[in-house]
């Protein structure tokens, strides 16, 4: 019996040992996996610093003679849509696919979305309730003044630039896309939250419109099954969305693509990916 005890300690201690070993190897020889860098900028116009979540494709080297397009990606901390967009962007560019070029992604993390995001409401309520909103203009300036020459100092760029959002994401790509459309060659807006303000961006007059779309820009705009938006007003999102690229056609300008995408499998928390997905197929054209 006490051979048998022995025999059992003794198997016992040889699997612990070889699995203190095997652990201890798969530490020594285990290293990070890396998705891409984070950088910080800081924001005169905002008085902050902000965080960057940046991705390099593959083969990107700073002494060759390639440049790369920049996709813009709003709410793009590893929390928010970073992860999950850049997977999007690199299986898209894989050579076998080819339907993105190889592109840098530029995450913008959150800081304040309802300040950032929104232009000033005449709803008192809103304001009310959402004290810090308002300041996309100081955003928006942001954007063209500081990041986008950042980017463009530090990285191999060439002129193709994309932006995405999402919910207050994409009402803010909507209000650039109408108040400053060269910004970006391509828009990608998805369930754009233009109840705000009861919906006034959509008030902008179409003629006016048409004198600034004087370049060529592509513009993907998906919504899900979203129903009504939290307002007093109450207003469908489907609807709304669906208006705006009705606007933006009642232009008649040649220089503009508008794609409309109804997702009705999808709502407000599901689209994100997907409508992604689908913008790259519309917006990039196949490459052979």
């Amino acid at each position: 019996m006490k051979k048998i005890l022995l025999l059992i300690l003794l198997t016992f201690s040889v699997t612990l040992a070889s699995g203190q070993i095997s652990r201890k190897k798969l530490k020594d020889n285990s290293k990070p996996f890396v998705l891409g860098r984070i950088e910080e900028i800081h924001s005169r116009i905002l008085g902050e610093k902000r965080i960057l979540n940046i991705y390099l494709p593959e083969g990107y080297s700073k002494n060759d003679t390639l440049t790369y397009p920049v996709i813009y990606l709003l709410d793009g901390s590893a929390e928010e849509d970073f992860i999950h967009v850049v997977g999007l962007v690199q299986f898209n560019s894989f050579d076998w696919i080819r339907q993105v070029p190889k592109s840098i992604v530029v995450g913008i993390a959150t800081v304040d979305r309802r300040r950032d995001f929104t232009y000033p409401t005449r709803i008192a309520d809103d304001q009310k309730k959402y004290p810090t909103t308002g300041h996309s203009d100081q955003f928006i300036a942001f954007l063209e003044t500081e990041l986008q020459p950042y980017i463009g100092k530090h990285y191999k760029t060439n002129s193709s630039k994309t932006i995405i959002g999402q919910s207050m994401g994409g009402l803010l790509v909507t209000e650039i896309l109408l108040k400053k459309p060269s910004l970006f060659n391509n828009y990608i807006i998805i369930s754009p939250s233009l109840w705000w303000d009861n919906g006034s961006l959509l008030e902008q007059d179409s003629k006016m419109l048409q004198g600034s779309f004087n370049q060529p820009i592509s513009i993907y705009i998906g919504v899900g099954k979203e129903g009504l938006t939290p307002t007093q007003i109450p207003r469908v999102m489907e609807v709304d969305a669906n208006l705006l690229a009705e606007k933006i056609k009642s232009t008649k300008s040649k220089s503009v693509n508008v794609y409309f995408d109804y997702l009705p499998e999808q709502d407000h928390a599901t689209i994100m990916h997907q409508a992604v997905s689908n913008a790259f197929k519309v917006l990039y054209p196949k490459q052979l």
